[in-house]
């Protein structure tokens, strides 16, 4: 690849030879790097480090295990929760049935209630009107007969005054006081 790199570019490319260790070949910064990973792991082995990954790893496993677990438990008590809630809004529409039921009932029988007593109203209005209807028809021929009495007794005495004289009137007298 390098010699493309050198192609496209028109340079010639150097070879620079490659670095070693105590002047053996295959101790290369390659192969250091590779003996210093081996003794890493070497020592992370020795002090057990894949144990306290292991150990770490399995405490937030049970941390997880416990978390689903509460969460569980919470799903399961919003569950119950819900249906109790369901079965509260069930017995709220059946009581809301109930009380509307009464409350239609009620409001009838108000209506009844008002018709009669307005019937009975109308019907003592009318008996009123009636008896003062009477009274006044009473009250008028009572007034009629005070009248035509009056009107009789002037008439009365107009006619007996005019048939009657003095003379005849002593006579009258005369026969009242001695039938009595």
């Amino acid at each position: 690849m390098l010699e493309l790199f050198a192609a496209a570019a028109g340079h010639g490319v150097e070879e620079h030879a490659e670095a070693t260790a105590f002047g053996v070949s295959w101790l290369t910064p390659g192969a250091f790097v590779a003996l210093a990973m081996l003794f890493v792991f070497a020592i992370a082995l020795w002090k057990g480090v894949p144990g306290l990954i292991a150990g770490i790893l399995d405490s937030r496993i049970a941390g997880i295990r416990t978390q689903l677990d509460e969460a569980k438990a919470l799903r399961d008590e919003a569950e119950k929760l819900r249906d109790s809630y369901a079965k509260k809004t069930a017995e709220a529409e059946k009581d809301i049935a109930v009380l509307r039921a009464g409350a239609e009932k009620q409001a009838e029988e108000i209506v009844e209630k008002a018709k009669a007593d307005a019937t009975a109203l109308i019907e003592r209005h009318k008996a009123l009107a009636e008896e003062k209807i009477a009274s006044a028809e009473r009250s008028a021929v009572e007034e009629l007969r005070a009248k035509v009495a009056a009107a009789a007794a002037e008439a009365a005495r107009d006619l007996i005054a005019a048939r009657h004289g003095e003379a005849e009137d002593r006579t009258l007298a005369d026969e009242i006081i001695a039938n009595i």
